[in-house]
């Protein structure tokens, strides 16, 4: 098996609508509006008839239904293509109505902050990115952050804030994706900070945060490889090692929104100092300032702690390219322990792909040859094929496409969802 190296593409072009593909009579119980709203955003354009068809209910259901969401403004009817060569009446379809709502998708990270803002149909309008110092800042100092880039992002857009219907905000560390509390993440200079609430008083706008690993995942599940898979993972490899999980469909968090923490399970008792403060765990042995720590003890790099850890990376990069034994051995080392990781994602989870993500995967040392290898002797052998590798090498725009897709559902579930239908 070999890993599949994907290459960068824009977020949101591949493929017509946005959102889980999710096969016909497979849907779960959620209110048959939001099925049929849910359905002619991922397909983004489809009959009526197709959309009875596909949800097994009759078509003066979809009929009736569909007029409800017209009259709401969320849908619109088009004309759909293939016609009939201009002989009486076009045919027609369903799509969203995109300039229903629109939402802005923050990524805030120790490197870069980026934000992009989308339609209520998933179209690209405005991405901004804006580099930052790298380090721990205080909450006000974040929150004035990410007011600043929402307002650019805006004003590149050519819409007012107030137009916006929610932001979907993500952060490195863990998170309370229900209560917008962040437990600890390494650019906020305190813990148990409430950085929904103060950015959502700061801005006007209903905020929902998550871990940024999630939001690879949602990027991934909306926008690309995994709109039509049931289950698969996201490990994502940067600043640090995160992993985001889809089952059926569907992220998952967690019973307390805190789960799926790949990079802090233990691969060495008593081992290397993690940023969380524990010892042992696999990002830090894999993540960017492990892959700097080694450098600066194993090529005597030790006066260089003043340096960008980007550009220590791109030097030790080229040292390994070069031959450099020692340097080889760094990347090396980090695929391994990186194997090792893997070999336990396909063994609790056995999810049909995992993908490799992040601004790290541009280093084949993580994922050569040697490291599949390594993660296939530590998997089970059932005699089942294991899991596809694919790797997206994609920059930060993707993480707040994420933030977006969050946004986009929570507010289609505000309109539509459960506790919507019963107070109607």
């Amino acid at each position: 098996m070999t890993a599949q190296r994907v290459g960068r593409k824009r977020m949101g072009t591949e493929k017509a609508g946005c959102g889980p593909l999710i096969p016909p009579l497979s849907e779960s119980g959620r209110p048959l509006r939001q099925q049929i709203f849910e359905r002619v955003r991922a397909a983004g354009s489809i009959p009526r008839v197709q959309v009875a068809r596909e949800l097994a209910i009759s078509p003066a259901s979809v009929t009736t239904l569909t007029s409800e969401l017209i009259e709401l403004g969320l849908l619109e009817e088009t004309t759909a293509g293939g016609g009939d060569g201009g002989r009486g009446r076009p045919a027609v379809a369903l799509g969203v109505r995109a300039d229903a709502h629109y939402v802005a998708g923050i990524k805030l990270s120790d490197r870069e902050h980026t934000a992009v803002i989308v339609d209520f149909a998933g179209n690209l309008l405005a991405d901004v990115a804006v580099p930052r110092r790298p380090g721990p800042l205080e909450l006000a100092a974040i929150v004035e952050s990410t007011e600043t880039l929402l307002i650019e992002v805006c004003g590149k857009a050519s819409i007012d804030r107030a137009a916006l219907s929610a932001v979907g905000l993500g952060v490195p560390g863990f998170v309370d994706s229900q209560s917008g509390v962040v437990h600890w993440s390494p650019i906020l200079s305190a813990r148990e900070v409430p950085l929904g609430q103060a950015v959502a008083s700061r801005i006007g706008l209903n905020v929902h945060v998550d871990n940024d690993a999630n939001l690879v995942t949602l990027a991934e599940l909306w926008f690309g490889a995994g709109r039509r898979l049931s289950d698969f993972a996201v490990v994502t490899i940067e600043h640090g090692v995160g992993m985001g999980l889809v089952l059926n469909h569907r992220i998952y968090r967690g019973a307390q929104g805190l789960g799926m923490e790949l990079g802090h399970t233990k691969v060495q008792l008593d081992g290397a100092l993690c940023r969380c403060g524990q010892r042992g765990c696999l990002e830090a042995y894999v993540a960017d300032y492990a892959l700097a720590r080694e450098a600066t003890t194993a090529l005597n790099w030790g006066g260089r702690e003043a340096q960008p850890v980007n550009q220590l990376l791109e030097s030790l990069y080229d040292h390994a390219k070069a031959g450099n034994g020692a340097a080889r051995s760094i990347f090396h080392r980090a695929g391994r322990y990186l194997a090792l990781g893997l070999a336990n994602v396909i063994n609790l989870f056995d999810p049909e792909l995992i993908i490799l993500s992040g601004e790290r995967m541009r280093y084949d040392y993580l994922y050569a040859n040697e490291t599949l290898a390594e993660m296939r002797a530590m998997a089970l052998n059932t005699g089942q094929p294991l899991p596809k590798i694919e790797i997206h090498a994609w920059g930060d725009l993707l993480w707040a496409h994420g933030a977006a897709a969050l946004a986009l559902a929570q507010v289609t579930e505000n309109i539509l969802g459960a506790t919507r239908d019963l107070a109607a």
